[in-house]
């Protein structure tokens, strides 16, 4: 790769899955002066608007293209951005250089942080700078604290750092990063189908009186420079949906997407959202 590492806006490579992040970052790299180039992969991708930016489409399992293309574009930092569900190893069809990394560990025995940080491990042997997508937009990452209007109570504060310690536990076996806990009790746990799906499945088991809390967390073993769990404005609406009373995100490790419109209707719809510290006492 012959980019010019001394640039002081180098340009950015996006690899883009589904949902609203990739096309956010390119806009604020765009304003801010950087050169983007976008890795569309193929059946993920799905913002029209992210063909507005110089872009290729790729099959997830073409590495060998996907990272030929960067380097061609002499793309210096790059982010992963996006949903992407894991494929079977025939529906990702891995070209050469992808089956290469999958046979350092084998396929079946990688979960999503596995074959996450082998990606970014190999982005960074062919000379690129891995960024998280906080790094470019600075004002996705989550804070302690409540976020919007709608304050907790005792409760609902009780089922948040309940279902802080059930996610990392969850996602210390590279499982998902998220539940739903309603007065006390575990009504579901995010697994390959991702957190909206996991959230309307919870609505089955709801009990009577108040309602349940989401929580979201990163891997405790997570590089938080890849695929830090999220939510948007979808998550919102479904936790409504599902009769819960607020949602509670680690702080630090993960981001909300349009952050202010998310807000703004969580207030509207009566949920909190607030940021959790982990109590390293637990």
């Amino acid at each position: 790769m012959t980019a010019q590492q001394d640039n002081p806006q180098p340009k950015l490579g996006i690899i883009a899955g589904g949902g609203a992040l990739p096309v956010r970052l390119a806009s604020a790299a765009t304003a801010a002066g950087r050169d983007v180039f976008i890795v569309l992969l193929d059946g993920y991708a799905n913002d029209p608007a992210l063909e507005d930016y110089p872009h290729k489409t790729l099959r997830l399992g073409a590495a060998a293209k996907i990272l030929d293309a960067m380097g061609k574009q002499k793309c210096v930092d790059v982010v992963l951005a996006g949903k992407v569900a894991r494929p079977s190893f025939s529906a990702m069809r891995p070209d050469w250089r992808a089956t290469k990394l999958l046979m350092k560990v084998g396929m079946k025995a990688l979960g999503d942080d596995g074959l996450l940080r082998l990606v970014g491990q190999e982005l960074e042997r062919e000379g690129f700078h891995l960024v998280g997508a906080h790094e470019i937009l600075s004002n996705l990452a989550v804070q302690e604290g409540v976020l919007g209007a709608v304050q907790p109570d005792e409760q609902a504060l009780s089922d948040a750092k309940h279902g802080l310690i059930v996610a990392r536990t969850l996602g210390q076996a590279d499982v998902g990063q998220g539940c739903v806990v309603q007065q006390g009790l575990v009504l579901a746990l995010e697994a390959i189908e991702g957190t909206d799906e996991m959230v309307r499945r919870s609505a089955l088991y709801k009990r009577d009186g108040v309602g349940g809390v989401l929580v979201k967390s990163a891997k405790p073993q997570q590089d938080r420079r890849l695929d830090l769990p999220a939510i948007g404005m979808t998550t919102v609406e479904e936790a409504h949906k599902a009769g819960l009373r607020g949602i509670g995100l680690l702080a630090g490790g993960t981001m909300i997407i349009d952050r202010d419109a998310v807000l703004a209707r969580a207030d509207a719809l009566g949920l909190f959202v607030m940021g959790l510290r982990v109590d390293e006492s637990q």
